[in-house]
C-alpha cells in the first residue's frame, strides 16, 4: 500500500517532534524547564523520560549530589593580632532549584557566592578569638607534655594557657552563621572545615624565637636547680664529716682517758707494792717530760736542788774528759 506524501510528512513531523519534546533526567539531576527564559511548571526531580514544548522550551539540567566548594589560601588577623594564613573548604548542594536558578543560574556563580559568605564568615570567626582557640582541635584535646616539665607543675614555661571553644567549635560557628544566609539562593550547606592553617612567615620567626627564649630560661631554671642540688649536698658532706671527726675525736680521748686512768691505777698499784718500781716509774716518766721539754734551741734555768739539775751533774761528772 502507497503511503501517501503528505501522511508521510506529517508523520515525520511527529516524529521530530517527539524527538525534540522528550528529554530525560538522570537520577543525579534536577532539571528546570524555561520558556524564553521564564521558569515553567515546577522542577523536575523525578528521574527517567519527560517531555516539553519543542524548540520553545529548554532543558536546564542541575546536580543533585553534593557538590565541593575548596576555597583559596586567604590571610587573616586572629583576635589577639597574629596574622595566619587560612584554607577553607566545605560541601553542600542544591535543595530548591527553583529559588537557585532564579538566584544564582549556575554553578559558576554559586561557587562565587559560596567565596563571599564562607570567606566573610570565615575572617569575622578568626577574628574573634585568639590563635590557640584557632590551632587547638577541642578544648578537651590535651597537648603532650615534655617529661622533664612535669614536675614544674606551678611554672608557666612551655605550658599552654586552656582554651574555652577549640577550632571544631569556631568551624561549627562559621557553619551556623553561612547556612541561613546560603539557604536563601536554594543551597543547603553541608559541612564547612579548616583545611590548612598556617602562620605567616614573620610571625612564625617570632614562634620560634619564643621557643628557643622559653626553652633558654628551663635549662637556666634546672642549672640552678642543680647548682642549689650539689651546694645542699656539700654542705651535707661537710656537716657530716664535721659531725663524724667530732665523735671520733670524742671517742679518741675517752680511750686515751680510760688508759691513763688504767695505767695510773697500775703505777698506783707498783708504787705501794714495790718502792723499787714506783721509783723506777718516777724515773721513766721524769726522762719522757725531759725528752719533750729539752732540745737543741732549748734553754733552761735551773735550780740547784731540782732534780733535773742533780741529774745531769751527774752525767757531766761520768762523762770522760
Amino acid at each position: 500500500m502507497k503511503i501517501p506524501p503528505l501522511a508521510a510528512l506529517a508523520a515525520a513531523t511527529l516524529g521530530i517532534a517527539a524527538v525534540l519534546s522528550a528529554y530525560t533526567v538522570d537520577p543525579t539531576e534536577q532539571a528546570i524547564i524555561t520558556q524564553f527564559g521564564r521558569p515553567v511548571g515546577a522542577p523536575t526531580t523525578r528521574p527517567g523520560l519527560h517531555f516539553k514544548l519543542p524548540l520553545v522550551q529548554q532543558v536546564n539540567r542541575f546536580d543533585k549530589r553534593y557538590l565541593a566548594w575548596d576555597g583559596p589560601m586567604v590571610e587573616m588577623s586572629t583576635k589577639d593580632k597574629t596574622y595566619v594564613q587560612v584554607d577553607t573548604f566545605a560541601r553542600w548542594r542544591i535543595t530548591d532549584p527553583m529559588r537557585y536558578y532564579l538566584r544564582l543560574r549556575d554553578e559558576r556563580s554559586a561557587q562565587s557566592r559560596l567565596e563571599d559568605i564562607l570567606g566573610s564568615e570565615t575572617r569575622t570567626a578568626i577574628a574573634r578569638h585568639e590563635l590557640i582557640e584557632v590551632v587547638r582541635t577541642d578544648k578537651g584535646r590535651q597537648p603532650k607534655q615534655d617529661e622533664t616539665l612535669a614536675a614544674a607543675s606551678t611554672d608557666t614555661l612551655g605550658v599552654l594557657r586552656p582554651i574555652h571553644y577549640g577550632r571544631a567549635v569556631i568551624e561549627k560557628g562559621i557553619f551556623d552563621a553561612a547556612a541561613p544566609k546560603l539557604a536563601e539562593f536554594g543551597i543547603e550547606l553541608l559541612d564547612v572545615r579548616f583545611k590548612r592553617i598556617n602562620y605567616n612567615p614573620e610571625v612564625l620567626e617570632r614562634i620560634h624565637q619564643r621557643m628557643i627564649s622559653e626553652r633558654l630560661q628551663i635549662a637556666q631554671r634546672f642549672r640552678s636547680e642543680g647548682e642549689g642540688e650539689a651546694a645542699r649536698i656539700n654542705g651535707n658532706k661537710e656537716r657530716d664529716l664535721n659531725e663524724i671527726e667530732s665523735t671520733a675525736y670524742k671517742q679518741v680521748q675517752e680511750i686515751r682517758g680510760q688508759a691513763d686512768a688504767k695505767a695510773t691505777e697500775i703505777y698506783a698499784k707498783a708504787y705501794t707494792q714495790k718502792p723499787e718500781a714506783a721509783e723506777l716509774y718516777r724515773f721513766l716518766k721524769s726522762m719522757e717530760t725531759y725528752a719533750k721539754v729539752i732540745n737543741q734551741d732549748a734553754t733552761l734555768v735551773l735550780s740547784t736542788d731540782s732534780d733535773l739539775f742533780a741529774l745531769l751533774k751527774r752525767v757531766e761528772g761520768r762523762t770522760p774528759k
